[in-house]
């Protein structure tokens, strides 16, 4: 780690992080919550919100994958995700649904704003998030495909739209 510039977990916890909550909806793969993980540790997420039937920590199939960033990365569990849209929209966060709606924005053309604070909420494998959590979020991103699927595994999704939304946002801070 040192030879790497890696901070360690009790300086990751107090480091500043990227103003973005992961909000993982009924995400059934014990796997993709703990790619969730390591992508919220590898780009320094605030906090993971496990809602519905996600999974937990600990647990052995999330640390496969995960590799120790339980321990770093904040989570929280919700029994109903939109118990969890409800609190973060108190805390001034700006809700979007990762899913294709008839009114969903192209990642490529969002255009986020350095003085706010963002919940992503990623759905379920199969179904996608939840219907009446698109109708209580602020908006839906969609990630433009050219092939013939027509959806990207759940933490494969996770990784392209921080990415996105992390340098779109440290790009609009300079």
């Amino acid at each position: 780690m040192d030879q790497l510039n890696r901070v360690d977990v009790n300086t990751f916890k107090s480091q500043e992080k990227s103003p973005i909550v992961i909000v993982m909806d009924n995400v059934r793969s014990m796997h993709n919550v703990g790619s969730a993980f390591r992508t919220a540790d590898a780009l320094a997420v605030e906090r993971i919100l496990l809602c519905g039937i996600t999974g937990q920590p600990p647990h052995r199939e999330i640390e496969k994958t995960a590799l120790g960033a339980t321990e770093s990365v904040t989570w929280e569990y919700y029994k109903d995700t939109l118990d969890a849209i409800n609190q973060l929209k108190a805390e001034g966060y700006q809700v979007y649904a990762i899913e294709q709606t008839d009114h969903s924005i192209s990642l490529e053309t969002f255009e986020p704003l350095s003085d706010k604070k963002y919940a992503l909420v990623f759905g379920n494998e199969v179904h996608g998030v939840e219907e009446d959590v698109i109708q209580h979020a602020d908006g839906t991103l969609e990630i433009p495909q050219f092939g013939t699927k027509h959806s990207f595994n759940v933490s494969v999704t996770i990784g392209i739209v921080l990415w996105d939304l992390i340098n779109k946002l440290r790009f609009v801070k300079k």
